[in-house]
């Protein structure tokens, strides 16, 4: 494989998609964008679209459509970040998150196949497939235990990923990630709570705090995620693994909440309601082995991502005024 590749990225209009898409650009690869734009936006891809080795393709990854495009675009690297990414979605509706995120998957493995791409780089969940270690941070040697319909979804994929490099020698790498935040974070849906906490202190309403505060998550800064996608591009980087892309640092519902209170200026009470199944008590991941396998390590600390995140979230309040 050369240096410089083409690349086809799906989920390339979403919060994550997006951002890994600019940053492939910026590294003088070639990018073709897939989206069915269900919950992906075409204003993420603004700058991409002004690049000439940017193009786009608004289908699903679970249509048959997908297998004839990589036949004519014969990408050398495909990157998986379509899915279905909210645990509440899978919980009550768990056919519609497997036919995204199993169905997809297989789709998306099927065409690499045909296609005679050399490498897949798949979006895990870091965040749920280890269900409630005894030991935080979790490092890959856990056992993967699902307590999710998501969680499960985004398990399977892996194990797909071991079918095609077994029976196909098609290579592969799974990206494990925390809870990932930043700019372009949607902060409509019901997943993304530091966009959502932001966006609602900056309209001066108080945010929501499920259960009593003490879940934590891992919160890990997109750009640091898209820097573990270039990272992986290579055929034999980190071939055939499991990377955790995190920071390792537990940070509970109610600090985020102080944390991003204090950025904004905003008063720090939350309002509470009942927990929600599926969701977990607590996930940190230990990320030792990106480090060791491709260099990778988070940059972005929690305040100066979520000062970035804030401000992000300030101009898009501002251009809807």
């Amino acid at each position: 494989m050369s240096c410089l590749v083409r690349i086809l990225v799906t989920g390339a209009a979403g919060f994550i998609g997006s951002t890994v898409t600019d940053r492939l650009l910026a590294d003088g690869h070639s990018v073709v964008g897939v989206d069915d734009l269900s919950t992906g936006r075409l204003a993420n891809l603004t700058a991409a679209a002004a690049d000439p080795r940017f193009s786009f393709e608004q289908l699903d990854v679970t249509s048959p459509e997908l297998l004839a495009l990589a036949d004519r675009v014969r990408p050398e690297v495909v990157a998986h970040l379509a899915a279905q990414i909210d645990v509440r979605v899978s919980v009550a509706d768990p056919l519609r998150d497997a036919r995204q995120n199993v169905l997809g998957t297989i789709n998306v493995l099927e065409a690499s196949r045909l296609a005679g791409t050399s490498k897949v780089i798949h979006t895990s969940s870091g965040g749920s497939i280890y269900g409630s270690p005894a030991r935080l941070p979790v490092d890959e040697t856990a056992p993967v235990a699902p307590e999710s319909p998501y969680a499960a979804g985004k398990a399977a994929g892996e194990l797909y990923l071991n079918v095609y490099r077994a029976t196909h020698g098609l290579a592969s790498t799974a990206l494990a990630l925390a809870n990932v935040y930043g700019p372009r974070q949607d902060p409509h849906g019901e997943a993304g709570v530091v966009a959502i906490f932001g966006t609602a202190m900056l309209a001066g309403r108080p945010a929501k705090i499920f259960g009593d505060g003490t879940a934590s998550r891992d919160y890990v800064f997109v750009g640091d995620v898209a820097e573990a996608f270039a990272r992986v591009l290579p055929v034999d980087a980190a071939a055939g693994s499991r990377l955790n892309i995190g920071t390792g640092v537990e940070t509970s519902v109610r600090e985020l909440h102080s944390r991003i209170a204090a950025i904004i200026g905003a008063p720090d009470t939350p309002l509470r309601a009942p927990a929600r199944p599926g969701e977990l008590a607590r996930i940190a991941l230990a990320v030792g082995l990106a480090e060791r396998l491709v260099g990778w390590r988070p940059e972005v600390d929690l305040d100066a991502g979520l000062a970035r995140t804030v401000a992000w979230l300030r101009r898009q309040t501002v251009a809807a005024a």
